[in-house]
């Protein structure tokens, strides 16, 4: 074989080898920057960084990670279609590195959501390995709703690294049933920070205690009075000593307890047993301390807050 044959040869291994690593590095560029229809915004354009992430991931596909160095509201979101008046679950696996919020509140940092909603995770702030965020959510009479991967949130921005891994909507059925298992929390005290940079400590009185203690037997003699003997109703109660540090404050309704305000406090109680409904009940003021808070009617009685939320009892389809 001639000199010239061999040389040949060489050339075209060589050409052949710069343009495999040049495809590799471009399928690289492509999988970083594409975001299988998913789309990003912010609210302050151009201080947050969109990419997919090769080398932090979950598993074998890439992350999608959010990366604020300043203050920002940013998320990764897709328009999906559901059907009516169907329950969900939302879940992905999630990474932090350095997360802060800009104020005090705790409906910031790293979490999953629907946006234009309340509905959304929990939210993890500071530096954590991988781990899940999930919430389950009723569709209503929504035929599409848009999730997202979210860094920030509607009353605080955030500033730090998340990486999103792993997401999964699943489909549940709810299941009916004629009794009611409720969890009723008495949370005993509050000792937080008002918007307008003022304490406030409230402590539950005997009088309060008891008082929701009979609402409680009163909520379970009415669902079967007004049901005809159709519905019952059984109830835990929980008296929580560990004081509430924050409220969730909106121009429109007020002083309430969000879920993100005692989320920590009685996930603990609710991993041990299955409910239909938590009740939250809380002192938002004192008449005869002369402390009073914005409150509105729908979140409860002056003397103190008595809220809800629903739990879905479901399981998955397949």
């Amino acid at each position: 074989m001639s000199k010239k044959s061999i040389g040949s040869k060489i050339s075209n291994i060589i050409f052949i080898i710069v343009v495999i690593v040049i495809i590799y590095k471009l399928l690289g560029l492509y999988k970083t920057y594409y975001f299988n229809g998913f789309i990003k915004a912010e609210q302050t354009v151009g201080i947050t960084k969109f990419t997919r992430d090769n080398k932090v991931k979950y598993s074998d596909e890439y992350s999608y990670k959010l990366e604020s160095n300043e203050f920002n509201d940013a998320v990764f979101y897709k328009k999906i279609n559901v059907k009516k008046n169907t329950p969900y679950k939302l879940s992905c696996m999630v990474k932090t590195e350095n997360i802060e919020n800009m104020s005090g509140k705790n409906n910031g940092g790293a979490h999953i959501s629907i946006i234009d909603s309340v509905e959304a995770s929990k939210s993890i702030e500071g530096t954590n390995d991988w781990q899940k965020l999930e919430f389950i959510f009723d569709s209503k009479n929504r035929e599409e709703i848009e999730i997202g991967f979210r860094l920030g949130g509607n009353d605080t921005n955030s500033k730090g690294i998340a990486w999103f891994s792993d997401f999964k909507l699943e489909e549940g059925i709810e299941t009916t049933s004629n009794n009611w298992n409720v969890a009723c929390f008495i949370m005993k005290n509050i000792d937080t920070t008002l918007e307008d940079s003022k304490s406030l400590k409230l402590n539950m009185e005997l009088r309060d205690i008891e008082n929701v203690k009979t609402n409680m037997q009163r909520f379970v003699s009415s669902c079967k009075s007004l049901s005809d003997g159709k519905m019952t109703a059984q109830y835990d109660i929980y008296e929580i000593t560990e004081p509430v540090k924050t409220l969730t404050y909106s121009e429109e309704y007020g002083y309430y307890v969000d879920p993100a305000d005692v989320e920590s406090i009685i996930t603990p109680y609710l991993e041990k047993e299955e409910y239909d409904y938590i009740f939250v009940a809380v002192k938002l003021g004192d008449l005869d301390k002369n402390i009073e808070i914005p409150i509105y009617d729908w979140i409860g009685l002056r003397r103190y807050g008595f809220t809800w939320y629903r739990i879905f009892k479901y399981k998955i389809t397949e």
